[in-house]
């Protein structure tokens, strides 16, 4: 049986549980004051890993959500993996100090190809590459540019410099319910020989079935936000629902 594995997300800003639309900062929706019990009821409901990212630190370059993480981790009490603002050897040790297990790097593949090529030889499987995609090329800096490099092409550099899972998200469907970007999620397991974990877009339990299909081509997982807090999806019945499709 291959790996699928369902993630729960947490997205911070300003120590609240937010959403964005499309990656806009200006179009962001407070789902909860309180990050932790957020994180307590994803536990309750069944989730094995959690995704958190640190919005503030994802567009300012370093984590601003220390604190907040610390306690989702507590609260959560298995394995979470944390981005956003990543950019620095200190800050790895910083956010493992407080108990996560895999640190996300998104801009800084792009930036600071040495600094993650150091990291992944150090830490290993504890490194998760994220790959954000607007119209097929990577973006940056909390998604607000977009760099001349195609996310296949990163990735095949990521999987040759030692990276064996990235994070793919598509930003034109992020937040918008409107389903995930199959095709391209596809051609980047496929072409880049990496395990995938989807995000962006997913709407219904149906497109994680769909997902879970590839199972055996490399797409290894999924990231759940808005369908999750608006009720779209149920997650311990999500849960069942693709274990049982293996």
């Amino acid at each position: 049986m291959s790996e699928f594995m369902l993630y729960p997300a947490i997205d911070l800003r300003g120590g609240q549980a937010v959403r964005l639309y499309k990656g806009d900062y200006e179009q962001m929706t407070v789902y909860d004051d309180d990050p932790a019990a957020v994180a307590g009821r994803f536990r309750a409901a069944g989730a094995q890993f959690l995704h958190v990212v640190d919005l503030d630190g994802a567009k300012e370059g370093s984590p601003k959500n220390h604190p907040v993480i610390a306690e989702i981790v507590s609260a959560f009490g298995r394995p979470v993996q944390v981005g956003g603002g990543i950019r620095t050897g200190e800050t790895l040790e910083a956010l493992f100090s407080l108990g996560v297990v895999r640190a996300i790097l998104g801009t800084a593949a792009v930036n600071q190809p040495d600094f993650v090529r150091a990291a992944l030889q150090e830490y290993g499987e504890r490194i998760m590459i994220g790959i954000d995609a607007k119209d097929g090329r990577v973006a940056v800096n909390g998604w607000l540019e977009t760099s001349d490099v195609t996310a296949v092409e990163l990735g095949r550099e990521l999987k040759a410099a030692g990276a064996s899972r990235v994070i793919f998200t598509d930003i034109a469907r992020d937040g918008t319910l409107t389903g995930p970007n199959l095709p391209a999620i596809v051609e980047m397991a496929e072409q880049t020989g990496l395990g995938v974990i989807a995000s962006g877009g997913i709407k219904e339990t149906n497109d994680l079935l769909e997902l879970a299909k590839y199972r055996g081509r490399g797409v290894i997982g999924s990231i759940i936000g808005k369908a999750l807090y608006n009720g779209n999806i149920e997650l311990t019945e999500a849960i069942r629902e693709v274990d049982a499709s293996c």
